[in-house]
Parts: C-alpha cells; structure tokens; sequence
C-alpha cells in the first residue's frame, strides 16, 4: 500500500520510495530510509498528511505519499 492511504493513528514501515533523485536523498537524510518506521498523526485538506518519522513531525504532500511504499507494523 501507499503511504497516501495509510490510516491516521497507524505506525507503518516503509518498505520502498519511488520519487525523483534528488527528493528520495532529501528524505533520506531525514531519517526516511527502508523499514524506518512511520506513525501517521493527521491528515490536512488537499491531501497533506502530517507524519512522524524518528521523534520529528513532518508534512509530506499527496505527491510525495502516493510513491512511498509502507506495510502495516503489526509489532505495535
């Protein structure tokens, strides 16, 4: 599934990242590297989602969730 489906209140693995070159390096260095878990914590108008990845809130728009490949952590 896509990260821009992912449910609120819901901690997610990401599992792979398909946006350009420069974008996926950017997200990287913020600490969105493969199986980092992700919690989703809301969700705003014109699909921004507001994410927490390691400790930090983050706001990702529609797309860049709509390339960010998650599974459910079922470890929570």
């Amino acid at each position: 599934m896509f990260l821009s489906s992912a449910e609120t209140g819901r901690r997610y693995i990401v599992e792979k990242i398909a946006l350009p070159f420069e974008t996926q390096r950017r997200l990287e260095a913020l600490g969105m590297t493969h199986r980092a878990p992700v919690d989703v914590l809301n969700r705003k108008g014109k699909g921004i989602l507001i994410i927490r990845l390691r400790g930090t809130r983050f706001a990702l728009g529609r797309n860049i969730t709509e390339n960010i490949e998650v599974e459910p952590d079922e470890t929570v």
